[in-house]
């Protein structure tokens, strides 16, 4: 496992987003007493693709330090996500749940985007996790 995660370290990064979709499983099972509706589904604590993008710049600025090119693609890239996740697609969630009350034909996810908490739930969780998994490499 140790050459594994050195050689691929881009492992690091599809394990935490794995692990996020779980713990959000559990996460919205013990806040809410009602189950995630399953894997890879909008919403919900910690942010999946926070976590994702999160593990991701910090690989990247392992492997490749601060001062690169690819860093600073890899920190433009989880900005937008974070941004995204906060504002444009929690913007869509609402615009949903208003919808859902004016029509009865189609019904629309409500669960899109994150509140600020969930986004920063996600960063924690992803540093912590893709942290430790360098530390383990």
């Amino acid at each position: 496992m140790h050459d594994l995660l050195k050689t691929y370290l881009f492992l690091i990064p599809l394990f935490v987003g794995l692990c996020s979709e779980f713990l959000k499983i559990i996460t919205e099972g013990i806040e809410r007493g009602a189950w995630h509706e399953g894997l890879f589904r909008s919403g919900g604590m910690p942010s999946s693709h926070s976590a994702f993008v999160t593990s991701l710049l910090i690989v990247v600025g392992w492997k490749t330090g601060l001062e690169s090119v690819s860093f600073a693609i890899a920190f433009v890239f989880a900005c937008l996500v974070w941004y995204d996740a906060v504002s444009s697609r929690h913007a869509i969630g609402e615009q949903a749940k208003i919808l859902n009350r004016l029509q009865t034909w189609e019904h629309f996810s409500e669960r899109l985007g994150h509140s600020l908490k969930e986004v920063i739930g996600g960063i924690l969780f992803g540093a912590a996790v893709t942290i430790l998994g360098i530390w383990i490499s």
